[in-house]
């Protein structure tokens, strides 16, 4: 009984409690707030694509830094239910049927916090993690703007280096970054890509 009250609490952590608190739907929300205090990536008024939005906590705090003249747009398999705010338009829809150039070219940041549905095999998770990457950069690649940046999450594997090499090819800069707020035992990291080519 004790370990599992272990585990109860481990897993509603520090910023599971904050998250709450702070009334985001998911801790998640302070991954991607640490890239931006580092990387400042979002502005006023930008065009944000969120890839794997469910369940809102990235669309919230992008809809928060864009401000009223900026729009962010949410794609995942599951419906989304978060409070509606006006500068957020979600969509339900796979990554991997999705006509990218509907949404248009005219994006300034493109955002993956996509995960498989986890198998516990990690070669088969990291595989899986590194198609939903390949698909969220080929999808950056259509709609972002000259400039624009793709913030993407890998599970680390066999084709981490190679979806590394992809995003410096396709890029002006490349990072590597784990955020704080990430479980220790996760295998998660981010790649993020500053300064689309064209």
């Amino acid at each position: 009984m004790k370990h599992k009250t272990g585990r109860r609490n481990l897993w509603q952590d520090h910023y599971a409690r904050q998250a709450k608190k702070d009334r985001y739907p998911a801790r998640s929300v302070y991954k991607l707030e640490e890239i931006q205090q580092k990387h400042r990536l979002i502005r006023k008024g930008d065009k944000i694509l969120d890839l794997g939005c469910s369940p809102g906590s990235w669309l919230l705090y992008a809809a928060k830094l864009t401000g009223e003249k900026g729009r962010v747009i949410g794609i995942d398999l599951k419906p989304v239910k978060i409070q509606a705010v006006p500068n957020i338009e979600i969509m339900t829809g796979d990554v991997f049927a999705l006509d990218a150039g509907s949404l248009g070219n005219d994006f300034n940041v493109v955002l993956s916090d996509m995960a498989p549905a986890t198998t516990g095999h990690k070669a088969v998770d990291a595989a899986r993690s590194a198609g939903l990457c390949e698909a969220a950069l080929a999808i950056a690649q259509i709609v972002l703007l000259p400039g624009g940046s793709l913030v993407c999450k890998i599970f680390q594997g066999p084709d981490f280096n190679q979806f590394i090499d992809s995003v410096r090819s396709g890029f002006d800069k490349q990072k590597i970054f784990k955020p704080r707020s990430s479980r220790k035992s996760s295998k998660e990291i981010f790649i993020i890509g500053i300064g689309l080519k064209k």
